[in-house]
């Protein structure tokens, strides 16, 4: 990934929101977790419900992993399209469709100067 400049530019965000989605249809748990940097928080209402730690919040690539895994053996047919990507200061919106929610989902993510997620709260439209 190339050094980020802040503000983000919408190219950039655009190809990482496709790279994204591209890891997460391949279902290659290194591929996806390669976005991410290792004391990346992630903040979400699914997470919430599923381990009931009050906050919704996992915390570190290795809790992720194990997250993201659970994800990926509960749903293995799992699909995202893309819609669009926003970009801001040091942050990008992936608005997708996913085969398994009935409806929306955005991702705000920060990003880290190297280019990988330090912080994601998931966003759901039912």
């Amino acid at each position: 990934m190339d050094q980020l400049l802040f503000p983000l530019q919408g190219s950039f965000a655009r190809r990482f929101a496709e790279e994204w989605t591209e890891a997460w249809n391949s279902h290659d748990l290194d591929r996806i977790l390669a976005h991410y940097d290792e004391r990346v928080v992630l903040v979400s209402p699914v997470a919430l419900n599923l381990l009931k730690n009050g906050s919704g919040a996992v915390e570190g690539k290795a809790a992720l992993r194990e997250y993201f895994s659970l994800g990926l053996e509960a749903f293995p047919n799992l699909h995202f399209e893309l819609i669009d990507a926003l970009w801001g200061v040091e942050t990008i919106v992936v608005r997708y469709v996913n085969n398994v929610r009935d409806g929306k989902s955005a991702e705000v993510m920060q990003l880290n100067p190297s280019g990988k997620i330090s912080r994601v709260w998931a966003n759901y439209e039912k």
